[in-house]
Formats: structure tokens, sequence, C-alpha cells
């Protein structure tokens, strides 16, 4: 396959907040995950520092909590303060002890150095709550909730930049769910007043790629929101937790922008492209497993329950195919960074995460080392590219039968001043080598090529042993134009061009 670079055609800036996370108070990830006071390797303040150098090496720019379908019966005020009351968990049918909370988060986000990026309860929840949260985050001193946060020990505010109005309220299972109607006047009704306590934050609100649905809210609340949230899960687990092999799951990475399009189209006619960007604040190829959860009885048993939750951090699990797709998935944001402006990876930790946190250690999962490679491999510009000639394509059978692939995914970028260029390319068949040539615009003076792959298309990593890690390859001297590299297969790769 070839393509062609026009470096000097630059399309638009990526914002690296793409590179975000996620993380929701469901089963380990928070306790037992990032939070766990008494562990080996927690701080004085409770918090893993084993977890805490792996999210900083993947320099996390924004982090989304507390939900998810948690937040949709949370209120925030039960988990701040020193008189802390445990709650039962609604969404996930728990206990919560409620010593998490508004300003521990505040803390990790400031121990890695994110962005805190806070989803608000649109369940059970009222914009007049929605609005107190923002006053205690952000108000210096102007009303009870400031005030409530300087005797907590927070003198100056947290300054929360990005709040999120709800979670999935559409959807049957998210408590507090809402017609379309019902969602449009209630995000208007919080905006107003969530702007009016700090005009400078930025909101985001939950839609669809459905049209009734997302009308509503852009109608009656456009030029207040500056971001529409949209989720993607591929992988479903109905009772059982049966992941998709390799093949079935490239089938998932064809058409990943068909939302994004969509969405992108409605902005578009209403004239808040400019405006309004979305936000991909919850996506993983895989859907978390929890069985049973819709229909407990009063007394069920935590084997019933609660222990099939761990079978989601089973790590032979999370292999070549969860690393390729979460590729093409970054790939895809960065081809749209026009409109796409924000992601997150669900979650961060444990359950489908990256990063596993265990009592013995961590384990940095295939996806881990994607995020490693895309956030200090590629730059900051998308750079117009093409491709030349006839398209590589291999057929897979997938959920909806047999499904034609694309074998290459790439996506072309560029440093502010074009010294540099980097292309990510997927190489997404199971078996074979790909080679690809890149012609530039320009001479460049020397490449190189980092490579995340492991042994197998079905590798992955645990506590015992890294089969998928990242190669460097060594900088070769460029001799022309066009540059030629060899692609193994199941592979994500970083061409780094010097020019």
């Amino acid at each position: 396959m070839q393509i062609q670079i026009e470096s000097k055609r630059k399309l638009s800036s990526i914002n690296p907040m793409i590179y975000g996370q996620f993380i929701e108070h469901f089963h380990r990830q928070i306790y037992g995950g990032v939070y766990d006071p008494g562990h080996p390797a927690a701080d004085a303040e409770g918090f893993r520092t084993d977890v805490l150098e792996a999210m900083r090496k993947i320099k996390v720019p924004v982090l989304r909590w507390p939900g998810g379908c948690f937040v949709s019966a949370y209120h925030w005020k039960d988990g701040v303060g020193k008189n802390r009351t445990p709650m039962f968990d609604k969404a996930w049918r728990v206990k919560e002890p409620n010593t998490f909370g508004t300003d521990e988060y505040i803390k990790l986000c400031r121990k890695i150095g994110c962005e805190p990026y806070i989803c608000t309860n649109a369940g059970t929840g009222t914009a007049e709550e929605m609005s107190d949260w923002v006053e205690y985050c952000n108000l210096k001193e102007q009303g009870r909730y400031s005030y409530w946060r300087k005797e907590n020990g927070f003198e100056e505010p947290h300054r929360v930049k990005y709040w999120s109005i709800g979670n999935e309220n559409y959807g049957s299972w998210e408590i507090g769910a809402k017609t379309s109607k019902e969602w449009g006047r209630l995000v208007t009704e919080s905006a107003k007043m969530m702007k009016r306590t700090d005009p400078s934050i930025e909101l985001s609100a939950a839609a669809l790629t459905d049209m009734d649905w997302n009308m509503e809210i852009l109608k009656n609340c456009g030029e207040r929101l500056s971001w529409i949230s949209l989720h993607g899960y591929w992988d479903f687990h109905k009772g059982r937790n049966e992941l998709a092999g390799y093949e079935s799951c490239m089938a998932y990475t064809q058409g990943l922008d068909k939302p994004v399009r969509q969405v992108k189209g409605l902005l578009t006619a209403l004239g808040l492209e400019d405006r309004i960007k979305i936000a991909y604040d919850e996506w993983n190829l895989r859907a978390w497993y929890h069985p049973n959860i819709m229909d407990l009885y009063q007394g069920a048993s935590p084997e019933e329950y609660l222990y099939p939750r761990n079978d989601n951090d089973v790590n032979s699990q999370y292999t070549m195919a969860d690393a390729v797709f979460t590729a093409c998935f970054l790939n895809m944001c960065i081809r749209n960074s026009d409109t796409v402006g924000m992601a997150n990876f669900s979650p961060v930790v444990n359950t489908r995460g990256m990063i596993y946190a265990g009592p013995e250690g961590i384990a940095l999962r295939s996806t881990y080392h994607v995020f490693d490679a895309y956030v200090n491999g590629m730059e900051s510009v998308l750079i117009d590219s093409w491709k030349t000639g006839e398209t590589d394509r291999f057929q897979v059978e997938g959920s909806q039968g047999t499904v034609t692939v694309d074998t290459l995914d790439t996506a072309a970028t560029a440093s502010e001043d074009g010294s540099r260029i980097a292309i990510a390319v997927v190489n997404k068949h199971p078996d074979e080598f790909r080679e690809l040539s890149v012609i530039l615009s320009s001479q460049p003076r020397e490449y190189r090529l980092m490579t995340v792959n492991g042994p197998s298309k079905d590798s992955f990593n645990d506590l015992t042993h890294t089969d998928v890690k990242i190669k460097e390859g060594e900088w070769k001297s460029a001799s022309g134009r066009e540059l030629t590299v060899s692609l193994e297969p199941h592979s994500v790769n970083i061409l780094q061009i010097r020019m």
C-alpha cells in the first residue's frame, strides 16, 4: 500500500484530551484500584503510587468521574466533609462507603497532573444540586458550599472546567431515564443554573446519534453547551463473559466514524459546528460484565451478582485485538479532530481498563502500550494524507456475518513547526506482514518505526510476564522522499520522521 503526505497542508489541531481516561465507582476501579489505603504501595493519602506512576507516564490529560451509571443516583454532598455515611449504590447494587468523594478525586487529578471532568447526577438529581456542586468546586467564597469546601481544608477553589450533565439518561437501564423532551428541559435548566454559578465552565450533555434526542438538546440549549457526549462499546456480553476473538474485533473497526459523521452533520445543519465539539467520553472495545444486575432480589448472594465481576479482570482476555481496536479508534479521533475534542477510555484502572491493579502489583495491558505510543510518539497537528492505488482488504466473520475489513488504518500528524512527522499505521491482518510506502512532499532527514505488538494476536500481559510491549526501531537515514516500512501482522505502528 502507498500513501502520500502533504505536511504543509495542516487540517486541524489535535486536542490532547482525545487521550483522556474515565474512572467509575464500579467494583475495583476506585476502591482496591487507584485508591487503596493500607496497601504497601499506597501513599499517605491512600493512593496507589504504582498506579499513579503508570497514569503519569501516559500523560493522562483529563479524567472523567464519578460515572457512568453510578452517578445517576449519586448525591455529591454525601461524599464530602468529615461525617460521611455509607449509601446503597442503586446503580450497581452494592454498598458505597463514600470515603472517596469530590476532594479525593481532585487530589487524584492533581497528583497525575490532569484536568478534572465531573459528570453530574441527572437521574435522581436536580439542576440546583448540579449548580451547588459547581459552587463547591469553583467559587472562592460567594456561597455556603464554597465556605464548606474551605472548612474541609481547601482554601482555594478546585477550578473544575469541564462538566457533564448526566450520563446515559436515554437508556432504560439508567436510573432516572428520560424522554427526549424531558431531557431537553432538564439540560436547559441545569446548564442555566450551572453557568450562572460559574460562566467560565464548559458543559457537555449526554447525546445519541438519534436526531430527535439531539434536537431537543441543541434547539433549547445549544448556546450554553461546549460539548456533546457520545458513548461507544462494541463487544457486548449477554449473560456470559464470552469475548469476541481477534477477527470479530477487526470487523468492529469498520465504520468507527459513522456516529461522528452523523452528529457532525446535525451540528453543521444547526450552525453549531464551530461552537460544540464531540466528547466521546466513554468508549472501549469491550462492554463491562455485570450479570444479573437488573433482576437481583433482596438477599441475593455475592456469588450471583458480585463475584462474577472479577471476571472483568482476567488479564488474558486483553490481547492484541484490544490494542489494534484501540489504535483504530484513536486514529478515527485524530482524523476527525476538527469535531472530536475529547475521548475517555473506559475505564483507566481494572474492569476492562488498561491498568490492572491487584494486591501483588500492577500489569500494563496491551491497550496501555497503545496509549503510551500515541501520547509520546504522535504529533499535535493533523496533516493531509491520502491512499493511492488499490485498497488492501480482507474478510472476517463478524457478529453481522462476513465483513470486509481495510487491512491498514492510518492517521498522519506533524509538529507545529513541521520539523517532525508521525504517522500511525495499524496492520489489522491477523497473520500477514504488509509493506507501506510513504511518499513525502519534501526530503526527510531520518526515520524510525515504533511498534506495539506481541508474538501472536492472542498475546497479553499479566503480573508475571509482558508479551505485548513497545519496540523502538533505530533511526535510519532517508535517501529520498519515499520511505518503505514492513508492518508486522496484528500490529500498531508509529512511523516517526525528522524533516
